[in-house]
């Protein structure tokens, strides 16, 4: 590694801790800003812990984490209750907890239980959007607060809770700053 490339990583590793150590604005709880959320199905934790560790979210590709995962800034704990809550009527303080796979200082990865995928595949329109209007008035949480962005969440929650089912996957969430 030459000169030139140890001054852009560390250029690089500079912004990412500066990024992770600023709350976000606005953030009750001290959030973190540029954190990432791969969601993704393996057929086992032994699996899902085979994160290639050189790569940045972006890089990775249906290839390492299954097909057709999803990216996006929400958290795993905030996606278990808006389906638990708003489809299942489970109260917030009910929501199950996360398994955590692997624990890496620069990521980990987390198993969600299959109670927050398999409410989605058998709900037509109405139902996401009742649970949509559900979650949007729910107090004292986390995530997306208008319904109409909770009603595309939840749509594309759906796609691939069934793209989960038809490779027999469990679901799981690569978090990476």
């Amino acid at each position: 590694m030459d000169q030139r490339d140890r001054d852009q990583r560390a250029s690089r590793d500079r912004r990412i801790d500066r990024r992770i150590d600023r709350p976000e604005t606005g953030s009750r709880n001290g959030g973190r800003v540029g954190v990432t959320y791969k969601y993704f199905g393996a057929p086992d934790g032994a699996t899902a812990a085979r994160v290639p560790i050189s790569m940045r979210p972006e890089e990775l590709g249906g290839d390492e984490l299954g097909m057709n995962g999803m990216f996006t800034k929400i958290k795993p704990e905030t996606m278990a209750a808006m389906v638990l809550t708003g489809i299942e009527g489970v109260p917030l303080h009910k929501v199950p907890p996360l398994e955590l796979v692997v624990l890496h200082p620069d990521y980990a990865v987390v198993k969600l239980p299959m109670t927050v995928v398999d409410p989605l595949r058998g709900i037509g329109e109405e139902a996401v959007g009742a649970a949509a209007f559900i979650w949007s008035t729910v107090p004292d949480r986390g995530g997306p607060r208008d319904a109409f962005n909770v009603y595309q969440l939840l749509h594309e929650w759906q796609d691939f809770s069934h793209r989960l089912h038809e490779a027999g996957h469990q679901p799981y969430c690569l978090v990476w700053p």
